[in-house]
């Protein structure tokens, strides 16, 4: 039984998106698109040097291109923070009295034990805060 080559082409195309499925490393998908550009080549009749080089070619322009097009697409890409880190730069309300010492706030619907950033700046009751860190289970406000 012989296989043409545009048949291993497109049996390499295969294999080169098996591993882009389970790593989700787009270089393979682009690699499998190389492939099947020299299956395409070989299918018109194309030589093994055309193929070969239809495949690098193809490969490496997309590598060239697209990822640094991702790469720039992802920067833009707003950071989504959890955890104490999305309490960071919120409001609250002082519910006691808050100084250098402590005090409690309201916070994201929650209370939570609290100290002025400026040890000698002091918060009364009712007034809006800004949570500047998170030091344990304590908010710095200011």
């Amino acid at each position: 039984m012989d296989i043409d080559a545009w048949v291993w082409w497109l049996i390499g195309a295969v294999g080169l998106g098996i591993p882009l499925v389970l790593t989700a490393m787009p270089e393979f998908g682009m690699f499998a698109v190389g492939a099947v550009a020299a299956a395409v080549v070989a299918a018109l009749g194309g030589g093994i040097v055309a193929q070969v080089l239809v495949f690098v070619v193809v490969s490496v322009a997309l590598i060239a291109v697209v990822r640094p097009l991702a790469a720039r697409q992802r920067k833009g890409q707003p950071v989504h923070t959890s955890g104490i880190d999305a309490l960071k730069g919120r409001q609250a309300v002082v519910l006691e009295r808050v100084d250098g010492s402590g005090g409690r706030i309201k916070l994201a619907g929650e209370v939570w034990s609290a100290r002025s950033y400026d040890g000698d700046q002091s918060y009364e009751p009712g007034q809006q805060v800004d949570v500047v860190e998170i030091d344990g289970a304590t908010a710095v406000v200011m």
